[in-house]
C-alpha cells in the first residue's frame, strides 16, 4: 500500500497544524482557517474516519495577546504565554467544531505522560474513549508545566507520538510549505518537491532545513524526524501545505499533495515487536488452559478469571509475562492492574472487579491491543 492509499483508507488519522497556520504568522488566531479545518475534519468523520487533531498555536496566541513581537527564550515566559494563549486556542476550536455539531476535548501532554507506562495506558484509554464517543481530541503540548527535561520540543514530535499511541494508520502534518524539497527552496531555485519517499531514509535528514519563522518552533527537520518516528508504529506520513484549498479532503480522496513518507512496517507488526522486544518484564502470571486458548487461538484479551497465580511485583502499565501450567511463555503485555490488585481479582469474573477493588480500570488484566502472543 502506498501513502496515498493509506490516507484514503485509514480509519484513524492524526492531523497536526502548525503555529504559523493557526495564528496567521503570529498575528493572532486565524478563525477563518480554523473553521475551514474543522469543516474538512467533519467531512473526514462523515466518511467514517476517526480524527485526532494536534494543534500548535498556544504560545504564539499568547504572545499576540501579551503584545510580544519576539518569541521569548526564558522557559517561565514561554509557560506564561502558553497559559494565556491556550484559553483562546481551546475556545476557537470548541466553537468552530460546535457549529458543525461536533464535540471536542482538550488534551495537554508532556513527554513524561508517554514515557511512564501507567500514564501511557491512561492517556491511550482516554483517547480511545473519546473517539468512541464521537469526540475530536484537540491535543497540544502542556507548555504551562514543560521543562527542558520533559518537553517534546515541537508538536511534530507530539503528533508522531500520538500516532504511535493510538495506532493511527496515517499522520498528516500541515505546514506553510508545500512539502519536502530536494534542497532548501529559499536558497536553491532548482529545488524540486519530493512527492514520495521512504520514512527513515537518512538522506532526508541531511536535506531538511531549519525553520524560517520566529513563530514556528520546529522546521522541516522535525517533520522528517516525526515521519520517521510515526513509521515505527506503521503509520504513513504526509507533509503538505495547510494553505492548499481543501487539503485534508483531497488527501483523503487519494489526491497527490505534498510529500508522502512511506512506512515499511505494518501497524500491528510494529506494535507487537515493541511489546515483545523492547520492554522489561516486571512479573508473570500463570494462566489456565482456557486462557491459553483464548490468547493463542481466539486472539482475545486476558481476563482475571483465567489467572491462576500472580508472581513478582508490578504496577499498572508494567510488562508482565503469561505462562501456561508447564511454564511455557505464551504471551506478554501491559498490565491494567498492579500485582497486588491482580492477586485479589485472580479467578474472578470481570463483573466482580469493582466489588473487590472498589473501582474498575479495565475489565481485562491485559487488553489484546497491549498483548503479543509469543
Amino acid at each position: 500500500m502506498n501513502a496515498l492509499a493509506a490516507v484514503q483508507a485509514a480509519s484513524r488519522v492524526v492531523i497536526k497544524v502548525g503555529s504559523s497556520l493557526v495564528t496567521n504568522e503570529g498575528r493572532g488566531l486565524d478563525r477563518a482557517a480554523i473553521e475551514q479545518w474543522a469543516a474538512q475534519i467533519a467531512a473526514l468523520r462523515a466518511a467514517g474516519k476517526q480524527v485526532l487533531l494536534v494543534s500548535s498555536g498556544a504560545i504564539a496566541e499568547g504572545m499576540q495577546r501579551l503584545g510580544w513581537t519576539r518569541r521569548p527564550r526564558e522557559v517561565h515566559e514561554l509557560q506564561a504565554a502558553a497559559a494565556v494563549g491556550q484559553m483562546g486556542l481551546a475556545q476557537a476550536y470548541e466553537s468552530c467544531f460546535a457549529a458543525l455539531g461536533i464535540r471536542t476535548a482538550q488534551i495537554l501532554l508532556t513527554h513524561a505522560d508517554l514515557a511512564d507506562r501507567a500514564r501511557y495506558l491512561n492517556g491511550r484509554s482516554t483517547l480511545y474513549t473519546l473517539l468512541g464517543l464521537g469526540v475530536v481530541p484537540v491535543i497540544n503540548e502542556n507548555d504551562t508545566v514543560v521543562t527542558d527535561e520533559i518537553k517534546f520540543g515541537d508538536n511534530d514530535t507530539l503528533a508522531a507520538l500520538t500516532a504511535n499511541l493510538v495506532e493511527a494508520e496515517a499522520l498528516v502534518i500541515l505546514t506553510d510549505q508545500a512539502g519536502l524539497y530536494s534542497a532548501d527552496p529559499r536558497h536553491d531555485s532548482g529545488a524540486t518537491l519530493l512527492t514520495e519517499v521512504r520514512a527513515g531514509d537518512p538522506h532526508l535528514e541531511l536535506i531538511a532545513g531549519g525553520t524560517a519563522s520566529q513563530i514556528a518552533r520546529g522546521g522541516m527537520i522535525t517533520k522528517v524526524l516525526a515521519a520517521k518516528r510515526a513509521a515505527r508504529s506503521g503509520a504513513h506520513t504526509v507533509i503538505a501545505s495547510g494553505r492548499e484549498k481543501d487539503v485534508l479532503v483531497r488527501l483523503a480522496n487519494g489526491e497527490r499533495l505534498g510529500t508522502q513518507f512511506l512506512a515499511s512496517t505494518e501497524v500491528l507488526t510494529a506494535r507487537k515487536q515493541w511489546l515483545a522486544d523492547h520492554l522489561q518484564v516486571k512479573g508473570w502470571v500463570r494462566i489456565d488452559e482456557g486462557a491459553v486458548q483464548a490468547l493463542t487461538a481466539e486472539r482475545k484479551s486476558l481476563l482475571p478469571i483465567g489467572v491462576i497465580e500472580v508472581h513478582g511485583e508490578f504496577a499498572r502499565g508494567d510488562v508482565i509475562t503469561c505462562v501456561a501450567a508447564d511454564r511455557r511463555e505464551i504471551a506478554r503485555g501491559l498490565a491494567n492492574y498492579s500485582s497486588d490488585q491482580a492477586r485479589r481479582i485472580a479467578r474472578r469474573p470481570s463483573a466482580e472487579i469493582e466489588s473487590v477493588l472498589g473501582f474498575v480500570e479495565e475489565r481485562e488484566l491485559i487488553h489484546r491491543d497491549n498483548l503479543v502472543v509469543l
